[in-house]
């Protein structure tokens, strides 16, 4: 098992790093995110994961472990292979995807090329408990409780869906609460830190 690379960046193109360790050059697949990360970097570290088929051996490269456990958590899924978690991580940090899975929120997951509405439920579905009371924290941003929907928390959750708030919006605001308030002033407190936004 390879968890990791480290060396010099010598070659990237659209889902693909090329980094040489002891003058053997390490094809990953990745995603957009890690690439404009590591994109004018010398030497780069990139978190892998290798994935072997009957038909293929292939190392994907991640620029943190939130990303790496985000598409281990995705490939996980019954219909969903390593194209289209590479595509929904693209298209989302990993506190965006577990707040969409959180918070059963599909429409975010129809919105990548190739995610269809049944995949994306699934993903919600099958992943919904293992995401929920975990805390996320993504580089430059402070980390998130994942809320457990239920409850005063889940009733403040749809209150301000309804307002017009999408359901990643609204379970991150409240997340930030106490759960044992009660349901007016979590909407109340969640309404002005939304607003301070």
């Amino acid at each position: 098992m390879i968890y990791s690379l480290s060396g010099k960046l010598i070659h990237t193109e659209a889902e693909l790093a090329v980094v040489e360790c002891g003058g053997v050059g390490y094809a990953c697949k990745t995603t957009l995110s890690t690439l404009q990360k590591i994109v004018g970097e010398e030497n780069v570290t990139l978190l892998t994961h290798l994935s072997v088929r009957e038909d293929a051996v292939e190392l994907f490269g991640f620029a943190d472990k939130e990303e790496l456990r985000a598409f281990k958590l995705l490939i996980s899924v019954s219909g969903v292979g390593s194209k289209a978690g590479l595509s929904i991580l693209s298209a989302m940090n990993p506190q965006q995807f577990a707040l969409a899975v959180a918070t059963s929120d599909a429409k975010s997951f129809t919105q990548v090329k190739g995610i269809g509405k049944k995949t994306a439920e699934r993903i919600c579905l099958e992943l919904k408990d293992k995401v929920a009371g975990e805390t996320i924290s993504v580089r430059g941003q402070s980390p998130v409780l994942i809320p457990q929907i239920g409850g005063n928390i889940g009733e403040a959750v749809t209150a301000l869906e309804v307002l017009g708030y999408s359901s990643a919006e609204a379970a991150g605001a409240v997340s930030q609460l106490d759960p044992d308030l009660p349901v007016e002033e979590l909407i109340k407190k969640a309404l002005i830190g939304l607003a301070r936004f």
